[in-house]
């Protein structure tokens, strides 16, 4: 999923010059990308789309350092960070993970918003709702068949939800993009939906659930420890928190070229433990593919 938050420079000819360049982007022509992105910025020098478009040009390239520069010079322009350019420099400068900016998250999925089941289920085969719903089953297995509340940690469009609701009596939604709330509440699916970052809202909440579901949740978390710690404190005694996540074969975190966290296994392990939840499975399953090939994936379900 690419980011293609677009705000008016304020220049016509700009603008026009900037749309054309983001189709040579989509067309690989790199060079002749960064080239008109020049132009555009001798036009509108703070134009922050067109500095990470032309940042993203030159890291095509393979010109690390003009990739560098021109992320920074995003960032100055738009230190709220709505298209990501933190991420961009981490890893081109081979930094630890940053934190996702919570504005490029929404901005993000409020574009995404019109086109994401589309997109998510019918282009790249997701199934993570069915992942969890299965490994949920396995969990506590063929006596219990409901929950009294269940609560969906981005809830997204309702994906998720859809999947569980047959088996909660009240289901609560939590999404960072009013865009993909303003879907879900139109399927009738939740008792309440909130808007904000999951780790806020858990902290804040005083219900208790019997099951918290996170799919495709970890993927934008730095420190899911964090947000695992926050999660076991609305947890009822005995009830489960089921995540999906995307893996790696090294340890700790890792930020992917797509923008995405990966979790080691052992990581999402000491993540639970550190919170006081019991790790009932963790098994490979991809949610998800790329171009084709299954990206590599873990579920998992812990009982407090």
């Amino acid at each position: 999923m690419s980011n293609r938050l677009h705000a008016t420079s304020g220049n016509l000819i700009a603008d026009r010059r900037y749309e054309w360049a983001r189709g040579l982007i989509d067309d690989a022509d790199f060079a002749g990308a960064a080239s008109l992105l020049t132009q555009v910025l001798e036009l509108a020098p703070g134009y922050a789309a067109a500095l990470f478009a032309l940042g993203d040009a030159q890291e095509r390239l393979g010109d690390r350092a003009a990739a560098i520069a021109a992320f920074e010079r995003a960032l100055a322009a738009d230190p709220g960070d709505a298209h990501g350019a933190t991420l961009r420099l981490a890893r081109l400068r081979g930094a630890p993970p940053a934190a996702m900016p919570k504005i490029y998250l929404q901005s993000l999925y409020d574009g995404y918003a019109p086109a994401f089941e589309t997109s998510l289920v019918g282009k790249l085969g997701y199934c993570g709702p069915e992942l969890l719903l299965d490994a949920v089953s396995r969990a506590y297995g063929p006596k219990r068949t409901n929950f009294a509340s269940v609560l969906d940690i981005g809830c997204g469009t309702g994906l998720t939800g859809a999947a569980f609701r047959p088996f909660a009596k009240h289901m609560t939604g939590v999404d960072l993009s009013p865009g993909m709330l303003a879907k879900a509440r139109g399927k009738g699916i939740y008792d309440r939906l909130d808007e904000g970052d999951a780790v806020s809202f858990l902290r804040d909440e005083a219900a208790r659930y019997d099951l918290i579901v996170a799919a495709d949740v970890f993927i934008y978390i730095h420190d899911i420890a964090e947000l695992v710690a926050a999660a076991a404190r609305v947890l009822a005694p005995g009830g489960l928190m089921a995540f999906t996540a995307e893996t790696h074969d090294g340890d700790g975190v890792v930020l992917r070229d797509t923008l995405r966290y990966a979790q080691s296994p052992t990581h999402v392990r000491e993540a639970t433990s550190a919170a006081g939840l019991c790790l009932v499975s963790l098994d490979s399953a991809p949610a998800r593919s790329e171009k084709g090939v299954p990206v590599p994936g873990l579920v998992g379900v812990a009982r407090k």
